[in-house]
């Protein structure tokens, strides 16, 4: 009997499934967005809220756990690190689904799935301060191609072959 048993099997073995959710759990940490089908998405759902909130305990043990599902000592860092102290103020509702429409080959309907905090970009263009032009002198002028062709077939020294 399957009391109980609430995980959707997704036609694979229960290995292939697990590495399934186990990959996609790392995809959504790296890229905070991932889009997959509405099924998938609906499984990998309470796993990653579980993460997070180890992620908010910030122990050891904490971590060990984290490791043992994402694999990955980077993940378990940028989790801890960048993505657990996002949801401090928050008590659940890590993620948010969004349905994006149907895939055009089979027609399975996707879904995008996101943190609902993300990460602000903060990366600024550094304006570079403008030079004074200044006169180029001959030896700094653009050499065309002629003098590349000319230094290939100069005349070396035959002391230093």
């Amino acid at each position: 009997m399957r009391h109980r048993k609430k995980s959707e099997k997704f036609s694979r073995p229960r290995a292939q499934r697990k590495a399934l959710v186990k990959s996609l759990l790392r995809s959504l940490i790296i890229y905070e967005r991932i889009k997959t089908t509405k099924s998938k998405a609906k499984a990998i759902r309470p796993k990653i809220e579980k993460l997070i909130s180890l992620a908010k305990r910030g122990d050891l043990h904490s971590r060990r756990l984290a490791y043992n599902v994402l694999g990955s000592h980077a993940l378990v860092k940028k989790l801890f690190d960048d993505i657990g102290p996002r949801f401090n103020n928050k008590n659940g509702g890590y993620t948010r689904i969004f349905n994006i429409g149907t895939r055009k080959g089979d027609g399975a309907s996707l879904s995008l799935v996101e943190f609902t905090q993300r990460r602000e970009k903060l990366k600024k263009k550094k304006e570079k301060p403008k030079k004074e032009e200044e006169p180029i002198s001959k030896k700094e002028e653009k050499k065309g191609f002629l003098s590349g062709v000319k230094s290939v077939f100069k005349k070396r020294d035959k002391g230093a072959l």
